[in-house]
């Protein structure tokens, strides 16, 4: 069947993004590939290339449809096998997506005369497969943590874990799907919002089993849930084996950023009162690289009993630690008007840790004040100039008013007399003045 292109500007969402799932209905595996392809449906011809490439699953197809639940409209990602579609997906009206059995079955080992799959089997197809390396990466990643949480959940092996011949290519679909999706986008951040928790019991190979799901259960720990009132399976073990993939359980707040483009996927199930989708946004950082630099970590403490001798070694030691930008010491009075020495580091942001750390072993302090703080600085650059036959290396520095530089003092240190030094500075300061009017 053939699809209309989408528009370009949809297509040029290329920076590198932070992407946060909404999760109104829930999260499935189906239901995350179909957000992102209704974020980017221009990916489409290439998702069937790339399923066409996938191990286990040859007599599969698969239907990219556009959807509308009467409120809003995104799309479907639907697999069949033998122009049945995911088996019995409509039988059991407590089951929330179109991974019927896929995400039931799949909690394991199965009993009786049905075909399954071992994990071992499906991720030494994935890794020896003819889809590119990236893809490979992903999937094997979540389907790990999928494997992983049913071993914990059954007490086996992650290996000895296997999933029934329908969950398994219908995991095997969605989960690849999936991986090759997330391969597509240059993302900073993964983000989800509160997961609705649902209720009930499901149907399981395994019997009845609560909800959510034991192996869901497992891979959702640390996230944040809410209930909505509404029952049923909301996230099942493939949804949640990707967020657990690839989600940040604690995110930074956020910085300013723009909101580029949405996406919404929807289920099978029809929910009471709400849309059954996985909604997409999609955001670009607002700040350059620079105003990324004009964060700071500021490390300070008092030291009330540590030789001046040592504390100075202490302090050449942090002075040239990774990270550090500038280290001061000052003499402050404290309680019983006790000499003190103030000890306060400027550092980059992602070495705070590692400095904190440093600061308690090299000096005798016992606690520490850290804070990110912002910073403004000017644009500068390193020039040289000519005087008096020396050639000078200056720091020049854009200023609201114009231009300024600095010699570098190591360069003056041989200059004897404070008159002598002036001169020079004068003369490259008036050099890089001039330099600018010819600008």
């Amino acid at each position: 069947m053939s699809f209309p292109v989408s528009p370009p500007e949809r297509a040029m969402i290329s920076n590198r993004l932070e992407l946060h799932l909404d999760p109104l209905g829930g999260i499935a595996g189906d239901m995350f590939a179909a957000a992102l392809l209704d974020l980017r449906p221009d990916l489409e011809a290439g998702l069937k290339r790339t399923l066409a490439l996938c191990p286990l699953i040859e007599d599969v197809e698969f239907e990219f449809a556009a959807h509308n639940d009467g409120v809003l409209t995104g799309h479907r990602f639907l697999v069949r096998r033998d122009g049945d579609r995911r088996i019995a997906e409509d039988q059991h009206h407590h089951h929330h997506h179109s991974h019927e059995h896929h995400d039931h079955d799949e909690h394991g080992h199965v009993h009786g005369s049905h075909h399954h799959t071992h994990w071992s089997l499906i991720r030494e197809a994935l890794i020896t497969s003819k889809l590119d390396r990236d893809t490979v990466k992903h999937a094997v990643g979540i389907f790990s943590r999928l494997a992983e949480a049913e071993a914990k959940v059954h007490g086996v092996e992650p290996d000895a874990v296997s999933f029934h011949e329908v969950g398994a290519w219908d995991s095997i679909a969605d989960i690849v799907a999936a991986a090759w999706l997330i391969s597509q986008f240059d993302t900073i951040s993964w983000t989800v919002g509160p997961l609705p928790l649902g209720g009930g019991r499901v149907r399981t190979d395994h019997g009845l089993l609560p909800v959510p799901a034991p192996a869901t259960a497992r891979l959702l720990e640390g996230f944040s849930t809410i209930d909505d009132g509404i029952g049923g399976e909301r996230v099942t073990p493939t949804g949640a084996a990707i967020l657990a993939y690839l989600c940040d359980r604690t995110p930074a707040p956020p910085k300013p950023r723009t909101l580029t483009g949405s996406g919404y996927g929807f289920g099978t199930r029809r929910l009471p009162g709400i849309s059954n989708c996985l909604r997409i946004l999609a955001f670009e950082s607002a700040e350059s690289d620079t105003d990324l630099k004009n964060q700071v970590a500021v490390l300070e403490c008092e030291i009330d009993d540590q030789t001046g001798e040592d504390l100075a070694q202490a302090v050449e030691r942090l002075r040239a630690q990774t990270g550090v930008l500038d280290v001061i010491q000052a003499p402050v009075f404290g309680k019983k008007g006790r000499m003190m020495t103030h000890l306060r580091i400027l550092a980059e942001p992602a070495a705070r840790d590692d400095i904190l750390a440093s600061i308690f072993d090299e000096t005798t302090t016992i606690g520490v004040r850290h804070m990110l703080v912002e910073r403004s600085t000017l644009p500068r650059q390193a020039a040289t100039t000519e005087a008096d036959g020396r050639t000078l290396r200056l720091k020049v520095v854009e200023r609201p008013t114009g231009r300024t530089a600095k010699v570098e003092a190591d360069d003056l240190a041989d200059v004897a007399g404070s008159a002598a030094r002036n001169r020079l500075r004068h003369i490259a300061d008036t050099a890089v003045r001039k330099g600018e009017e010819e600008d």
